[in-house]
């Protein structure tokens, strides 16, 4: 499987979107400052929404579709599965 995801702070104020074949390993990555980078950077380490795909063109064509939404948007998504925001990795693992 193929994920597109959504990583926030603390403050919810910084989204990051991403794609994987491997979501626990990435969002562990993410959590423990594994890589130098935007992510690291703004202290993005919540997962709050993902997709699943069994294809990885079509993960990274969503990717690039999000990327190109308004941060108004991009909150509307999240908050249509995830309204409260929750961090999501516990249940993921």
């Amino acid at each position: 499987m193929y994920y597109t995801y959504f990583v926030t702070n603390k403050g919810l104020n910084v989204l990051y979107v991403g794609v994987t074949h491997d979501l626990v390993r990435r969002i562990y990555a993410h959590k423990n400052k594994v890589s130098d980078g935007f992510t690291k950077k703004y202290n993005v380490d919540r997962l709050v929404y993902y997709e699943m795909y069994s294809d990885i063109n079509l993960a990274i064509a969503r990717e690039k579709e999000i990327k190109g939404w308004s941060r108004k948007k991009k909150d509307a998504l999240i908050r249509n599965k995830n309204p409260l925001w929750e961090e999501l990795y516990e249940g993921i693992l």
